[in-house]
């Protein structure tokens, strides 16, 4: 089902804003963290923000999700400030490997794909 245009609005706001939220935060090791997308539920009550796992391991990431919900609400009240609004989304956070997983599998195709020519040539 396609989402509202109020839906998608939200959506963008909370991109630009939730970076600078978490870019305001003490911790060195969580105010750097890039934000790659905020997916908000359709009620707007709930929202993922995925975050970029490329320069964290599970440790680190482990770390991060840990302190970066404990400071949700310092984020949510960050959000609402900034845009005027009563309430905001919960925040739940997430790292996206969707990215590391499609590389794999690209390069199995390409290996496929390889060896289909060697057979075939």
């Amino acid at each position: 089902m396609d989402k509202s245009v109020k839906l998608l609005r939200v959506e963008s706001v909370l991109r630009e804003l939730v970076p600078e939220a978490i870019s305001s935060l003490s911790d060195p090791q969580i105010n750097t963290i890039p934000v790659l997308d905020v997916k908000c539920s359709r009620g707007k009550y709930d929202a993922e923000v995925y975050l970029d796992p490329s320069f964290t391991d599970l440790v680190d990431e482990k770390y991060i999700v840990k302190h970066l919900s404990q400071a949700s609400s310092y984020i949510e009240n960050y959000c609402k400030q900034a845009e005027g609004w009563y309430r905001c989304p919960k925040f739940k956070f997430k790292f996206d490997h969707s990215l590391e997983k499609q590389n794999s599998i690209d390069a199995i195709f390409k290996k496929i794909e390889k060896e289909l020519d060697k057979n075939n040539g």
